[in-house]
C-alpha cells in the first residue's frame, strides 16, 4: 500500500491534516521527539531492538515489514525509537576497546581511537552516506516527484545504521578472534581469511541497504544499489592475486591515527 501524508482518524473533512496534526508530523517534530527519547532508558524498547539486530543477519526482510507497519500506524518510515542507536554505540564501543587491546594499545591510545571511531567513522560517515543515500533516492528513483512520496531523512540514516550493525560485528568483532594469529601474518591464508571477511562484511552493507530502499513502494529501479557487488567482487579477486591484507592497513592505520 502506497505510504500517504494523512490519517483519516485525525484528519479535517477536506482530507487533510488539521495544522496542529500537520505541525507533529513535521521532520522538526519527528527529531525531537527521538532526541528526547535518548534520556528516558525507560521508553526505550531495548528487547525489540535486539530482535532487529538478530534479523539483520538472519533475515533482515524482517526487519523492514516492522517499518511498513510503523508506516501505517504512525504515519513515518523512520525509528522514533533510539534503542537500536543505543546498542549499536555500545557494540561500537566494545568492539573498539577490543580492538585496542588486540593491537596492544595502551588506555589513552584506546581513547583516542574510540572517540575516532564513534564520532568520525561511524557519526560522520553515516551522516554523509545518509545525506548523499537520501539526496539520491529522492531526485532519481521516486517514481513520483511529489512531497507526499519521498524518502524521510531519518529513514535513509535508519537504512545506513541496518546495514552498519553487521559489518560492525564481522570487522570489529568476529575478526579481532583471527587477526593476531592468521590474518596479519604474511601468509596467503592470512589475506585470504581477512579478505573475505571484508567481502562478507561489505556485502551485507551493500545488501541490507538495498532491502531498506527496495521496501519503499514509491522508489524505482532500486535494484541499481546492487551493482557495487560486481566492484567489490572484482576488488576482493585482485586482492587475492596481488596479496593485499585489507585487514594489516586498517590495522596500521588505527596505529597511525592514535599516536
Amino acid at each position: 500500500m502506497l505510504p500517504t501524508t494523512s490519517v483519516n482518524s485525525r484528519s479535517q473533512g477536506n482530507g487533510a491534516l488539521s495544522p496542529r496534526d500537520a505541525a507533529r508530523h513535521t521532520a522538526g517534530a519527528k527529531r525531537y521527539k527521538y532526541l528526547r527519547r535518548l534520556f528516558h532508558f525507560r521508553q526505550m524498547d531495548f528487547e525489540f531492538a535486539l530482535w532487529q539486530m538478530l534479523y539483520l543477519f538472519t533475515s533482515p526482510q524482517r526487519v523492514y515489514r516492522n517499518f511498513h507497519y510503523r508506516k501505517q500506524t504512525k504515519d513515518q518510515w523512520a525509528r522514533d525509537d533510539p534503542a537500536f542507536l543505543v546498542l549499536l554505540s555500545i557494540w561500537l564501543c566494545v568492539s573498539t576497546v577490543g580492538f585496542g587491546f588486540v593491537l596492544d594499545m595502551g588506555f589513552f591510545e584506546t581513547i583516542k581511537l574510540l572517540l575516532w571511531v564513534v564520532f568520525i567513522d561511524c557519526i560522520g560517515v553515516g551522516l554523509l552516506i545518509a545525506t548523499l543515500m537520501w539526496f539520491i533516492s529522492n531526485k532519481y528513483l521516486v517514481k513520483q516527484q511529489n512531497r507526499d512520496y519521498d524518502v524521510e531523512w531519518g529513514y535513509a540514516f535508519d537504512v545506513h545504521l541496518n546495514a552498519f550493525y553487521p559489518l560492525l560485528v564481522i570487522l570489529h568483532f568476529i575478526q579481532l578472534f583471527f587477526i593476531n594469529y592468521v590474518i596479519i601474518s604474511d601468509s596467503v591464508i592470512g589475506y585470504f581469511v581477512g579478505n573475505t571477511l571484508w567481502l562478507i562484511a561489505i556485502g551485507y552493507y551493500v545488501y541490507v541497504t538495498f532491502l531498506g530502499y527496495s521496501a519503499l513502494p514509491f522508489l524505482k529501479n532500486t535494484a541499481i544499489l546492487l551493482y557495487p557487488f560486481a566492484l567489490l567482487i572484482m576488488l576482493y579477486l585482485i586482492s587475492l592475486a596481488c596479496g593485499w591484507n585489507f585487514t594489516k592497513m586498517l590495522c596500521s592505520f588505527y596505529k597511525y591515527r592514535v599516536k
